[in-house]
């Protein structure tokens, strides 16, 4: 079984999937962090490609990819530093998550080459268009064994989830708003609604919520109604507050949805 079947086949809930941006706070800190995530209670760790025009995400994980891409982060760089750690974190998944133009330079098939030999269990692309991924991808994903991820969200129709459903594997990334990424306090009525309409279309792939996770309520609202949760802006701003210690920044975060 690949790591993501073991993970979601134990049926387990409340499962957490972190992301980071690599590079920041530091160009060398990838593989600190990885193991800080993987040792400190993150299930499923999303490695994060800087990228100058991050289109999905706000303000916090902008800035960080800014400062990652200043630090001179590359994408060759990340995967590098990432076969260099996955021998010490060999059970956690490792997602990479970036969008489409830097892989396209570096070469797609080139890249799910690489992701394979080093251990990259899943790849999630935000601007990759649906037929783009059908025609070129699915392909690769079926050759080297690494789904890409798809997102849904609250405007995507029922047609679109179930040809995601039908034709993706891994996991369903499910955003909670049709807005960017960053922390919010709690979520709207129409929001849980949402979630809740997701548990009644059979689906056969897993789901973990994302966007705007960042607080107990919000961690146990996707857990109440989903496998998991996806934390991206509030685990930057842990780091941000412990830039030299990533296993502090990491209980910072465990303390914030637990708490």
């Amino acid at each position: 079984m690949t790591r993501l079947q073991n993970l979601f086949g134990k049926n387990k809930k409340r499962l957490l999937s972190v992301y980071f941006t690599a590079g920041y706070p530091t160009v060398d800190s990838t593989g600190e962090i990885i193991k800080a995530l993987a040792n400190g209670g993150a299930d499923m760790i999303e490695v994060g490609v800087p990228f100058s025009d991050p289109m999905a995400d706000g303000k916090t994980i902008q800035e960080s990819s800014t400062i990652a891409l200043r630090n001179g982060m590359t994408l060759n760089r990340l995967l590098e530093q990432v076969a260099e750690v996955r021998p010490e974190v060999p059970e956690t998944p490792l997602v990479l998550m970036g969008y489409l133009n830097p892989m396209m330079h570096y070469g797609i098939e080139r890249l799910f080459e690489k992701c394979h030999a080093i251990g990259i269990d899943a790849l999630i692309i935000p601007d990759l268009p649906f037929a783009d991924y059908l025609r070129d991808f699915k392909p690769l994903c079926d050759r080297y064994s690494i789904p890409v991820i798809m997102l849904i969200t609250p405007e995507t129709s029922l047609e679109r989830m179930l040809l995601i459903d039908a034709h993706c594997d891994g996991f369903i990334y499910v955003v909670s708003t049709a807005s960017t990424t960053g922390t919010r306090d709690n979520f709207a009525p129409e929001q849980i609604e949402y979630f809740k309409s997701l548990n009644h279309l059979g689906l056969r792939n897993p789901r973990l919520i994302g966007f705007g996770i960042s607080n107990k309520a919000t961690f146990e609202a996707a857990c109440n109604h989903s496998s998991g949760a996806i934390i991206g802006s509030k685990f930057i701003k842990c780091l941000t507050e412990h830039p030299t210690d990533p296993k502090a920044a990491v209980a910072s975060l465990i303390s914030a949805i637990n708490n």
